[in-house]
């Protein structure tokens, strides 16, 4: 059996016909059928029953054309893979992204793609759970999520990548942004903007503030996105709770401002990379890795300047 023979496989399937399917396969109708009669030998069994100008898949032959998609696209992309790799590229990666890190490293990824020249990136998000799910699935290469929402598996490798501090930003014209040292009852006035938290850290706010803080009764406008959470902050009375790393360009201009409550708030976020144990890492996914840990920080990843001639 070979990629070739499901090849053929999969145009009988698509076309219905020997005369279509080798039309598209640009070989002749013996060369497809012989193809066909090869992978049935090698498999044991018949794949296709020829009934009269008919042609149908067995039960068998389903079976094949399930599995075989999934192989011949995976063959495909290696080949293009391999290359992008000959003419000096880093290859092709399918990553996800929690929310925090999507923050943080969308457009930076993004950018450093485009520039790389030979290398492809497709980003998803969603629910951790999801995300680890198509990652077993092998539809994505690797992850940066909430590490405090991956559940520990012998499958898979959960490296620990920073703690970012976390806290509460409004807008510089917010009622509270002037004040030195606030209380929690005063910033629960006003609607908390916020990811979903974890049941780590709902009981670390708990802990610190009391039943008030908890979670699922303080939080007001919750979305997976924080982008939109800053954005609607910027533009209203909303307080902004999470990574405080993703509001540094309006806290650097003065367009934000980050509230100081008393006690101090104390909450952190955690970041995880996580692949499939045993995998063999790409050239993409060695820069993906080596990218993630220079620009996932508190503070900016510095630029170099130029030197003056």
């Amino acid at each position: 059996m070979n990629i070739k023979h499901l090849e053929h496989l999969l145009a009988m399937a698509d076309t219905g016909s020997f005369s279509r399917a080798a039309e598209k396969l640009f070989i002749t109708q013996s060369a497809l059928s012989r193809s066909i009669q090869s992978l049935e030998d090698d498999l044991g069994g018949k794949v296709l029953d020829r009934i009269g100008k008919r042609n149908e898949l067995t039960p068998l032959g389903l079976d094949v054309v399930s599995r075989a998609r999934h192989i011949v696209r995976d063959a495909a992309e290696l080949r293009h893979s391999a290359k992008l790799l000959q003419g000096g590229g880093r290859g092709a990666i399918s990553v996800g992204l929690g929310s925090g890190p999507a923050a943080l490293l969308m457009v930076p990824l993004m950018c450093a793609a485009a520039s790389q020249g030979g290398m492809r990136v497709a980003v998803t998000q969603g629910a951790v759970d999801l995300q680890i799910a198509q990652l077993r699935r092998r539809q994505l290469d690797a992850l940066v999520v909430d590490m405090r929402r991956v559940v520990p598996a012998a499958d898979l490798n959960i490296e620990s990548l920073v703690e970012l501090k976390a806290g509460f930003v409004v807008r510089a014209g917010h009622p509270l942004a002037d004040k030195k040292v606030l209380s929690f009852s005063e910033v629960l006035r006003y609607p908390i903007a916020c990811t979903p938290l974890s049941d780590e850290v709902a009981r670390h706010m708990v802990d610190q503030y009391g039943p008030q803080a908890n979670p699922a009764e303080m939080v007001t406008l919750r979305c997976d996105d924080i982008a939109s959470l800053v954005s609607t902050m910027a533009q209203t009375d909303a307080i902004f709770l999470g990574v405080i790393a993703a509001t540094r360009s309006g806290l650097a201009d003065g367009s934000l401002v980050e509230l100081k409550l008393k006690p101090k708030f104390s909450g952190t976020a955690r970041f995880a990379y996580v692949t499939l144990a045993g995998r063999t890492e790409a050239p993409a996914t060695t820069y993906f890795r080596e990218f993630v840990r220079a620009h996932l920080r508190d503070r900016p990843t510095p630029t170099k300047r130029a030197r003056k001639p």
